[in-house]
């Protein structure tokens, strides 16, 4: 596939995702929403949905989303390095995209929202206790389990004879859906599970230069490189106990 195709469904997937994504939390955060007040547990279902409406998308490029996934499969040998930087630049693009589109949604609410100043967290992660070195680690173990599971998890095969042998990644996109799911039910509160570097970044960038939110927040980039450098960190040790393990056998 060319860079450029590699590009342009990268970007498409990433921005239904951030789109989603980020609309669950404006849904929720932003009054004058039919989900205002909905909670945390709603938000994690819509990243998780929304995580599987993007990578159906996304699905001729192997629907990476997430500069983790992408630095995990270069690592493992399944995803060539001359693609990462293309890969990579069209994840982010699309984050930046879908905030915007996200914004657009939802360009009424934000007008009418009494603390534009607590805007911020729509589109991008916070910890609920600053502390940097366990907020990174928070990141590391969430972006691990996310990217190993994607490594890790048997394939289908064909049957030999008899009944068909189906592995957990049978269950396609819907399984990183799942999974995106867990993570933020069980490992998401300390720091909002960024577990992508494109999710975190591309929302505040879109917010610092692009959203015309009057009195909106300062974009916190004293805290800004936790999310992406934490991701993938998270995604270059999952590659490393795939190459471990399969060096075993």
């Amino acid at each position: 596939m060319s860079s450029l195709a590699i590009f342009v469904w990268e970007l498409m997937g990433t921005a239904v995702l951030i789109l989603l994504g980020n609309g669950v939390v404006a849904n929720v955060v932003l009054r004058k929403n039919a989900g205002h007040n909905a909670g945390f547990l709603f938000i994690t279902f819509g990243w998780a949905f929304g995580v599987f409406a993007g990578a159906s998308i996304a699905s001729p490029t192997g629907a990476h989303l997430n500069p983790a996934v992408t630095l995990g499969l270069a690592i493992s040998g399944q995803t060539p390095w001359s693609k990462v930087p293309v890969y990579m630049a069209g994840e982010l693009a699309g984050a930046i995209v879908g905030a915007v589109l996200c914004w657009a949604v939802y360009k009424l609410q934000f007008d009418d929202h009494p603390e534009p100043e607590n805007t911020l967290g729509i589109f991008s992660t916070a910890p609920q206790i600053r502390n940097k070195a366990w907020n990174l680690v928070t990141e590391i173990i969430g972006t691990f389990v996310l990217v190993g599971w994607i490594l890790l998890s048997p394939t289908a095969k064909a049957p030999t004879a008899g009944v068909p042998e189906f592995g957990n990644s049978a269950l396609g996109y819907a399984g990183v859906s799942f999974v995106v799911l867990v993570i933020g039910i069980s490992l998401g509160g300390p720091t909002g599970y960024a577990i992508n570097p494109a999710r975190d970044l591309g929302p505040r960038l879109a917010y610092a230069f692009l959203l015309p939110i009057k009195g909106k927040a300062n974009p916190d980039w004293g805290y800004s490189w936790v999310p992406v450098v934490g991701p993938l960190a998270g995604g270059a040790l999952a590659a490393a106990l795939y190459l471990a393990v399969h060096n075993l056998t």
